[in-house]
């Protein structure tokens, strides 16, 4: 069975779960037959004539990667040590950092660091590039061989050298490697407004997350004043967790649609299940590190009225991939169809845009740090359905509630000014109160 996977990029230290299946060779045409006899001509003027002995793996593994790279940047061919890393991910014992990453122009760039790990601790944020390990110049490298050497054993130290926009020296940085166990659902209670963290859409994410709503009324001997529901830096994982998850908050109505190739390879789903909320305030936290299946998310809940999104446009990441596999340790991560919100929109490079724009205002950089999308991506696929938003005046104004600087704020403990400003949004609502629609908004037919 192929189990689609939403998923933006490699983790160090924490993976999601990425299941495979046996694919089946496409049919080939004579026309391709030509092609292929290029290809050929050059394999054999390589091997014969190339100044040094060049081995048919690494021939093969260089064709194979470059016709991937052709297409868009997460279609790639993941060979033994790829498929060796998915083990690692899967058993949860491994030592790392705990970062999300991805290859740009050859440099490692740091997508997000997961909280509470090395990597957050030592300060390392989203845009960073990674140019050195223990002293070694890493470009030009792949990402899998980056990824194996920051991964090591507990305990143990590794040295890296951080490149940073804005910032004359680079970071010397050296940190200890610990055994990261990323929890898919953290939860927590603050005002009596239920908080729960998704960090990941692995295979137990939603299981957790009933897990966690059950706790925080048994804690609060009740139910809450309402839900906040934290997706930021969540960059995605399994298509059927994103869905199962918007199912406990929706009575009925579609939840996303994937579209193929063809115009009748259409895929739709449904909400089955009660609210597990049972109509109580939502409120679903976006940053630009929300992507590809945490995107599902807030894209349901916002397209039925029944969550507020807050904070920053995501990342916008709207198609999915499938993982074939090919031999014993090799397998295929090809793009094959692209998802669609209830309403009929792709988030495709557009991403989700908050209905509460809030800035991050709690980090003191947040106005200089640079921002990555799947915009910013080379080939990325274009939204063909993109609104032209051109002729919308921009408001240049600044918000008064969001002039206060992140000293300010620190004097008044306020860390996370986004998540203050999502509880304080729910303390306004009110526990009788519900979100405009309440779960009974309609899209398609069951």
């Amino acid at each position: 069975m192929i189990r689609p996977l939403l998923q933006v990029t490699a983790a160090v230290g924490a993976l999601a779960l990425i299941p495979v299946t046996t694919g089946a060779m496409a049919s080939v045409d004579t026309s391709s037959y030509r092609e292929l006899d290029a290809f050929m001509d050059v394999y054999t003027r390589v091997k014969a004539d190339y100044v040094e002995k060049v081995d048919d793996a690494t021939l093969i593994k260089g064709a194979i990667d470059g016709m991937l790279a052709s297409l868009d940047p997460h279609s790639s061919y993941v060979d033994a040590l790829a498929f060796d890393n998915m083990r690692l991910q899967t058993d949860g014992n491994y030592g790392g950092l705990g970062l999300s990453v991805t290859m740009e122009d050859g440099a490692v760039k740091v997508i997000t660091p997961t909280e509470d790990t090395p990597a957050w601790r030592a300060g390392i944020k989203a845009g960073d590039y990674i140019t050195h390990i223990d002293g070694k110049l890493i470009y030009g490298g792949t990402l899998d061989e980056a990824v194996s050497q920051m991964r090591g054993a507990p305990g143990s130290k590794i040295k890296l050298r951080i490149v940073r926009a804005g910032r004359e020296k680079p970071l010397e940085l050296e940190l200890t490697r610990e055994t990261i166990v990323q929890k898919a659902v953290k939860w927590e209670v603050q005002d009596g407004i239920g908080i729960l963290n998704i960090n990941t859409f692995s295979a137990s994410t939603a299981s957790d997350m009933r897990a966690g709503i059950a706790a925080i009324e048994k804690q609060l001997g009740g139910k809450p004043k309402g839900y906040v529901i934290d997706l930021r830096g969540n960059g995605g994982g399994l298509l059927d967790q994103a869905i199962e998850v918007s199912d406990a908050f929706l009575s009925h109505g579609e939840i996303v649609s994937q579209r193929g190739r063809d115009k009748s390879d259409i895929e739709r789903w449904y909400a089955k299940a009660d609210d597990l909320a049972r109509g109580l305030p939502l409120v679903v936290l976006v940053d630009a590190g929300t992507a590809s299946a945490s995107e599902i998310v807030a894209g349901a809940l916002q397209d039925h009225h029944r969550a507020l999104v807050l904070g920053e446009k995501s990342f916008g990441k709207g198609s999915v991939q499938t993982l074939l596999q090919l031999g014993p340790r090799t397998a295929l991560r090809l793009t094959t169809a692209r998802y669609y919100t209830p309403s009929g929109r792709s988030v495709q490079e557009g991403g989700i845009e908050p209905d509460l724009p809030v800035p991050q205002i709690s980090d003191p950089d947040y106005k200089s740090r640079p921002v990555f999308r799947e915009a910013d991506l080379r080939r990325h696929l274009i939204n063909e359905t993109k609104v032209d938003n051109a002729v919308i005046e921009e408001d240049t104004k600044t918000d008064p509630r969001f002039a206060a600087t992140a000293e300010e704020l620190e004097k008044k403990g306020i860390k996370d000014f986004q998540l203050h400003y999502a509880l304080q949004t729910i303390g306004r609502i009110g526990a009788p109160a519900r979100m405009a629609g309440g779960g009974t908004a309609k899209a398609g037919t069951r």
